[in-house]
């Protein structure tokens, strides 16, 4: 990511109410001109319902007249309804000329609906899997697509039938990807995770689907394009790696980066070793940026980059 330098300010605030029961956790971003006063009425909303700010994140980039915020706090539920804080924060979305004003009470909103793509390569897959399993993503799976078939003695597919989650094969060629049945498949998706997807996502397919798509790179963009960026690298004698989760955009692994790892290698590593470490980043990187799009971390910035607070 971009560094922001001193333009980016992270506030942890002090004192608030004892933990209790009747209270909720809840989640508000906000993205609109910049101007004087936005924090202070941003506050007064939360604090006029009964709420109290646990952690407010800021960001006014130098020379631009933007602002980004992300704020989490307590409220109880019943003295602040989820439907009056709803509007609440669309009264103050007009009166700044919010271009993005998004809350999100993760235990009273349903949780985000995925589909995941997955290809011959499952190990990004069955991460999410596991960590889906173990309550670590706040997402539902509704469906798993792949190119690439998996008998019924499949790890992958003896999980996905305990568990209940559809998995449907669809055999692709150059000149038909099938993505009029996936577009079938995910349309009541909230965003769909690419876990090592190995086919290209159509410009007419990305704007009929309408949302997000979150992709994994097994290397560090914008180096290693394409197809087998760890044997590039490899071949280039880098001596860090990475992988790279970004928004899929019609340019190919050119969509604004959302998360990215890296570890060191040298001399002594080859083609074999370089793989299982890329690997292992691809999984951590991939959650990673899923978790941090669920709590509302990841918001759009100029053309083609994105503040993740």
């Amino acid at each position: 990511m971009p560094s922001f330098g001193g333009s980016f300010k992270s506030y942890k605030l002090p004192g608030g109410p004892s933990s209790s029961s009747s209270l909720t956790h809840g989640i508000h971003v906000f993205n609109c001109p910049d101007q004087v006063g936005i924090v202070a009425k941003l506050s007064e909303c939360i604090a006029s319902r009964g709420g109290n700010i646990l952690g407010a994140d800021i960001f006014v980039p130098e020379k631009k007249n933007v602002f980004y915020s992300r704020n989490e706090f307590l409220f109880d539920p019943v003295k602040w309804p989820r439907e009056q804080m709803d509007e609440d924060f669309l009264n103050l979305s007009k009166l700044f000329s919010a271009t993005r004003s998004v809350v999100r009470v993760p235990d009273l909103d349903p949780k985000f609906k995925i589909g995941i793509l997955a290809s011959k390569q499952d190990h990004c897959l069955v991460d999410l899997l596991h960590r889906w399993q173990e309550g670590r993503l706040p997402v539902e799976i509704t469906c798993v697509i792949s190119n690439h078939e998996r008998g019924p003695n499949t790890h992958v597919i003896r999980f996905l039938e305990r568990n209940n989650i559809p998995y449907h094969y669809l055999n692709t060629t150059k000149e038909n990807k099938r993505e009029g049945e996936i577009l079938e498949l995910v349309l009541d998706t909230d965003f769909l995770v690419l876990a090592r997807y190995m086919q290209i996502l159509s410009g007419n397919f990305l704007r009929t689907y309408g949302k997000d798509v979150i992709n994994i790179h097994h290397g560090l963009l914008p180096s290693f394009k394409g197809g087998n960026p760890s044997k590039q690298a490899f071949d280039a004698g880098v001596k860090l790696i990475g992988a790279t989760s970004h928004f899929v955009t019609e340019e190919l692994d050119s969509g604004p980066i959302i998360e990215q790892m890296v570890e060191r290698v040298s001399h002594r590593d080859n083609l074999e070793s370089f793989v299982q470490k890329s690997e292992n980043l691809e999984r951590q990187c991939l959650a990673k940026a899923m978790r941090s799009y669920c709590e509302l971390r990841v918001l759009p910035y100029e053309e083609n980059r994105t503040v993740v607070f």
